[in-house]
């Protein structure tokens, strides 16, 4: 397994209890899936990119969709699994470099394509290079599918306030930094790339459009801000209106930024 995968495995039996409890986590979550049941077709056959334990496939699943959830780390798709089997979905240890390779197996046993796809909370920041992770894709959505890519914002001016105030002004700029920067969870070391938006447009070129773009947490600030902020709920609330306000106008400050592409008629490489 990459470094990524390694240390994500090794925090899956404790993942959700860690992050299940902060409120600014489940604020930026929601605002992602309030836009997943808006894009994706009713009852359709999404598939996930880096859904970890699979908690958004589990609440797409509970309102009739059917997904498959992927992930590189096999402790993480082991518990997606659990969830996911009584609702009729399913998760495999498949990551997101690998995703080109998996689409020429997947289409050749199938013959079937997907309804949407979509990768939360900047699982894709943990890859280098997004263009096999686009012609994946490519192979694997119909025409007029959309994908849905959640990845970590190049200027989050929550997190510059936050990281400041806790004394810690490297992570505060950390966003600048080209190439490989350092990451950690649970004391376990990988890498993670802060993709230029023009970057993430072009790798997805020319199967994909970019329709829309919209921040995640531009006042709702980063989960390096708890527990403080769980602790203050009508601030956070507060915070959420005036998100829902500034998605699309302020979209490249945000903590996230959702970028939803709709698969092109141009055939797949």
């Amino acid at each position: 397994m990459r470094p990524a995968a390694l240390a994500f495995d090794a925090a899956a039996s404790t993942f959700d209890a860690r992050f299940g409890q902060w409120q600014s986590v489940l604020a930026q979550r929601t605002a992602v899936r309030e836009s997943l049941i808006k894009i994706f077709p009713p009852g359709g056959t999404i598939l996930e990119i880096g859904g970890g334990t699979g908690e958004d496939a589990v609440w797409l699943a509970q309102r009739g969709f059917k997904v498959l959830s992927t992930d590189a780390a096999p402790a993480m798709v082991e518990t997606a699994r659990r969830k996911l089997a009584p609702l009729g979905s399913y998760a495999e240890v498949i990551a997101a470099e690998d995703l080109e390779r998996f689409s020429s197996r997947f289409i050749d046993a199938t013959r079937h394509r997907f309804d949407g796809a979509f990768s939360n909370f900047a699982g894709l920041n943990c890859v280098d290079d997004l263009r096999p992770v686009a012609r994946g894709l490519a192979r694997l959505l119909r025409p007029g599918a959309a994908a849905v890519l959640v990845l970590f914002g190049k200027f989050s001016p929550g997190e510059i306030v936050v990281e400041c105030l806790r004394r810690r002004p490297r992570q505060a700029l950390r966003r600048f930094r080209r190439g490989a920067v350092p990451a950690s969870i649970g004391g376990h070391d990988f890498t993670v790339r802060y993709h230029e938006p023009g970057t993430v447009t072009l790798a997805m070129h020319p199967w994909f459009t970019l329709t829309v773009r919209a921040g995640i947490g531009i006042f709702v600030p980063p989960s390096a801000a708890e527990p403080w902020i769980s602790q203050h709920p009508e601030f956070l609330e507060l915070l959420c209106r005036l998100d829902r306000i500034a998605t699309q106008p302020l979209a490249p400050l945000g903590d996230h930024v959702l970028y939803q592409f709709v698969r092109t008629e141009i055939a797949a490489p």
